[in-house]
């Protein structure tokens, strides 16, 4: 388990300070207080990793249930994906129950987006790579129910606004993200020559080029990518530990679809 893993939940909101601890403080109750007053005459001093990992962690269960009720309800789909995010994260149970009601506070109406996304943008010290990934999240949480509502859209367009995420970025991460979700769905076998092509062109989604694109652009696209995601290289910038396994997954479905490309072209 990581640093963060280890914390008691009252010096973990103490520590982080702003919206987003106070935020984790309230999701963790009385247990708060109980960290607070087991910090008498011991020195919290966390670095600069372990910050924007707790600020990471905060930020994406809460910002992913302001998301999921964007639409005006919570679908069994979005709370089945927060499940499964925290069961790839095999969470203690102390950090899942702190999940889960990071995610009722997401929810709620009074829920200070702006301020928390202020703070998160801030704690990742332009780590583009650790922001793309959350905002991936956020938008796999949006198609989670299958249907991508308009006020889902208009309310992940603000929050990369807010994170200094363009538009055009926000394209290429949402048609990656509906195109890993198909080729996922497909498995590994075309059953249909209709089938095989509808995946095929679903693998260049995947790496976010065009079908048209030579070999080289091919390997460069999926280098890219693959160092973008690469679980270690996520957790040294803040990705918490307990999120690699999101990570390796996102790398495995980057790989697959590079091969299938590769195995088409005979290259």
């Amino acid at each position: 388990m990581s640093w963060l893993g280890k914390l008691v939940g009252g010096a973990f909101g103490f520590m982080l300070g702003g919206p987003l601890g106070a935020i984790f403080g309230a999701s963790v109750g009385h247990q708060f207080d109980a960290g607070l007053d087991g910090m008498a005459g011991e020195s919290f001093n966390p670095g600069d990793q372990q910050r924007v990992q707790m600020a990471f962690f905060t930020a994406t269960f809460a910002v992913m249930g302001h998301v999921a009720k964007a639409d005006g309800r919570v679908s069994n789909e979005e709370i089945g994906l927060a499940k499964r995010v925290m069961d790839n994260m095999e969470l203690s149970a102390e950090l899942r129950e702190a999940a889960i009601q990071l995610f009722q506070q997401g929810k709620q109406v009074d829920f200070p987006l702006t301020e928390v996304l202020r703070q998160f943008r801030v704690e990742c010290h332009r780590r583009t790579n650790l922001v793309r990934m959350f905002v991936e999240i956020q938008i796999q949480a949006a198609f989670a129910d299958g249907v991508y509502d308009a006020k889902e859209e208009k309310l992940l367009l603000d929050i990369c606004a807010q994170l200094g995420v363009s538009r055009f970025e926000y394209q290429i991460i949402k048609g990656q993200v509906q195109a890993q979700h198909r080729f996922q769905q497909s498995g590994e076998q075309f059953h249909t020559a209709k089938a095989g092509l509808s995946k095929l062109e679903d693998a260049y989604a995947v790496l976010g080029i065009a079908s048209t694109a030579d070999d080289a652009e091919v390997k460069k696209a999926y280098r890219r990518l693959m160092s973008q995601h690469h679980p270690d290289k996520l957790v040294a910038k803040g990705l918490p530990e307990e999120m690699m396994q999101m990570a390796k997954q996102k790398t495995q479905q980057i790989r697959k679809a590079y091969e299938t490309i590769r195995e088409t072209r005979g290259f």
